[in-house]
């Protein structure tokens, strides 16, 4: 920084947002192959692209924040607002779906029955695996919680234990819900009810794989002590994101499992 006569971090010369665009082209041609010609190979090539894209990128931003000081007060806080503005884009984004299903649900026309859930269709107890799910996301909540107020009190081995408990919460999740998928008794194209309740799950689920992918690489970087209780930008993104993701199961849960039952 002492060539420098601001504390900003300007960008340097990077391949990877062209990659990732390749990536993200080839990856959607090659997911219209695979609907249409039940063709995947393009679609794997693209897969392929867009995560050793990530991975790279990732790594370059690492170096940088850790190794390179490049993330000064002010970078960090630019950061902080992308997030914050990244989470509300997400809250928006589940915004869409919920509105979806409380307009089908509260007016349900002719085609329905004029019932919700719609006649034939055969809703998940709330009291049983729902309920459990909810359970582990409050208490990975918990655990990540106590995991970021370690990390501030420099109490490196708790961090680790607590965060490590958080990930293992997460792939609990997903495993059983997962499972809850496999023992639908309806699909995605029954209904307007399928459509909305598997989109709305599905994508949340999609979230929390996401989540939990973002806490192990956090786990790894703080195996490799990346963080300090002053300098830990990306642990606290993760925390924030894994809250988001609690709070929206949240809201899922009443609504979607319990009050449309």
């Amino acid at each position: 920084m002492k060539n420098n006569n601001h504390p900003y971090h300007l960008v340097d010369y990077s391949p990877w947002p062209l990659t990732s665009s390749i990536a993200g082209m080839t990856l959607t041609s090659g997911m219209i192959l695979w609907f249409h010609l039940k063709n995947m190979n393009l679609f794997y090539l693209g897969f392929m692209i867009m995560i050793l894209s990530m991975i790279q990128w990732w790594r370059d931003i690492t170096r940088e924040g850790t190794f390179q000081g490049k993330h000064t007060i002010k970078v960090s806080m630019g950061l902080k607002m992308g997030m914050i503005l990244f989470i509300v884009s997400e809250i928006f984004f589940f915004l869409s779906f919920f509105w979806s299903f409380f307009h089908s649900s509260l007016s349900p026309n002719i085609e329905l029955g004029m019932n919700w859930p719609p006649l034939q269709i055969i809703p998940f107890n709330p009291m049983h695996i729902p309920l459990l799910n909810t359970m582990i996301l409050l208490s990975s909540g918990m655990t990540i919680t106590w995991a970021h107020h370690s990390l501030l009190n420099s109490k490196f081995t708790q961090t680790y234990i607590s965060l490590l408990m958080t990930v293992i919460l997460g792939i609990y999740f997903t495993i059983l819900q997962g499972y809850e998928y496999m023992e639908a008794s309806f699909t995605m194209s029954d209904s307007v009810y399928g459509s909305t309740f598997f989109m709305a799950t599905g994508f949340h689920g999609l979230h929390v794989i996401i989540g939990t992918l973002f806490l192990i690489v956090t786990l790894m970087r703080h195996k490799m002590m990346h963080f300090s209780n002053k300098h830990h930008f990306g642990f606290e993104a993760a925390t924030w994101y894994w809250h988001f993701v609690d709070v929206v199961w949240l809201f899922l849960y009443i609504s979607i499992y319990w009050w449309s039952n």
